[in-house]
């Protein structure tokens, strides 16, 4: 009698746990069709790149994981970017990159950083020579874009995302607005905008006139770079508590939102970036580290003003990277980490 009721819980717990796994599998593909057929994705950004860095050496545990994040600076009256998009991502010529940041992913996820490349960096561009690094996407898109930065850094990017200014406007407004703290009055002569000292909740349209603004900030673009990553950091540290508390369908949700507004690379699979937010769930946002690339000094080119990298921090930095050890580096140069009194 014994053995034929513990037969039946076998055969009951068994029965249970195909039922769960199947509803659990059904959720997941639904989700993934919803997900999946909106998403804007790249062709060829990877194909048959030169002179590729070699990929890291495996170590225990997960992977580190590197992405290239392109904002654009297209005029356009369309979104060009996500699964509304109704133009071109890249036209020739037609757009520069107006922000340029690689995010390393720590392989153990413990931690993260989102370093920014000045835009008028004066850098090597395959096949063009020198000029400003945000050039490389207007001569050759989102392909040369990628091989411009791993020439620069001998870094290996995994995976490429790109925003435009009306996917940002719509991303904000899409996230309830962002909350940002201006620590000093400062004043927006090219919009005509005064920013007054004090938090600023920020819906798209105000996040598009806080990320864009040069003139009247000291530092010029570096100040610039620094609202950009600022920007970024909080609509992070937003997305980072949703993930933790919110469970697998929360992190479909923001997929959803993000897919709407950012195109990506077509190796990008759904199911891996799922897999990558999920597992960001126990990051502390106060574990991720923005940084600036270092540089040397401010010159000109001609008639065009140029931002020189410094060639011996920089590497140093680029090191890191590979080695998965930025935390480490960052420690030691304070002086390229973003501060909380951000102009």
């Amino acid at each position: 009698m014994a053995t034929r009721r513990r037969r039946a819980w076998t055969r009951a717990a068994v029965v249970v746990t195909l039922v769960v796994v199947s509803i659990a599998v059904s959720i997941t593909v639904y989700l993934e069709r919803t997900l999946v057929a909106p998403v804007d994705r790249i062709e060829g950004v990877f194909t048959d790149l030169p002179d590729r860095p070699p990929m890291p050496r495996a170590r225990p545990g997960r992977k580190p994981v590197n992405i290239l994040f392109l904002g654009t600076d297209r005029r356009s009256t369309a979104q060009t970017t996500g699964a509304r998009a109704a133009g071109r991502a890249w036209e020739p010529g037609a757009q520069r990159t107006d922000a340029m940041l690689v995010v390393h992913i720590d392989g153990d996820r413990d931690g993260m950083s989102v370093i920014s490349l000045p835009r008028d960096s004066w850098v090597e561009i395959p096949g063009h020579g020198s000029a400003k690094i945000n050039a490389a996407f207007s001569y050759g898109g989102p392909r040369l874009a990628v091989a411009t930065v791993e020439r620069l850094t001998r870094v290996r990017i995994d995976h490429l995302a790109i925003i435009d200014w009306e996917g940002l406007r719509q991303l904000t407004d899409a996230l309830g607005g962002v909350t940002v703290d201006v620590p000093e009055t400062v004043h927006d002569s090219a919009r005509g905008i005064t920013w007054t000292a004090g938090p600023h909740t920020l819906d798209g349209q105000d996040a598009l006139d806080y990320v864009g603004q040069r003139y009247g900030l000291p530092g010029g673009d570096l100040d610039r770079a620094r609202r950009q990553q600022n920007f970024l950091r909080l609509v992070l540290a937003d997305t980072l508590e949703r993930i933790s508390g919110g469970g697998p369908l929360e992190v479909f949700r923001l997929l959803r939102v993000v897919a709407d507004n950012v195109s990506v690379d077509a190796g990008w699979s759904t199911d891996d970036m799922a897999r990558l937010g999920w597992s960001l769930r126990d990051l502390d946002a106060t574990r991720t580290r923005f940084l600036t690339t270092p540089v040397a000094e401010f010159g000109w080119e001609g008639a065009q003003s140029v931002v020189r990298l410094h060639d011996r921090r920089g590497r140093a930095l680029w090191k890191a990277v590979r080695d998965d050890q930025v935390a480490d580096w960052a420690d030691h140069n304070p002086d390229v980490e973003l501060t909380d009194d951000v102009r």
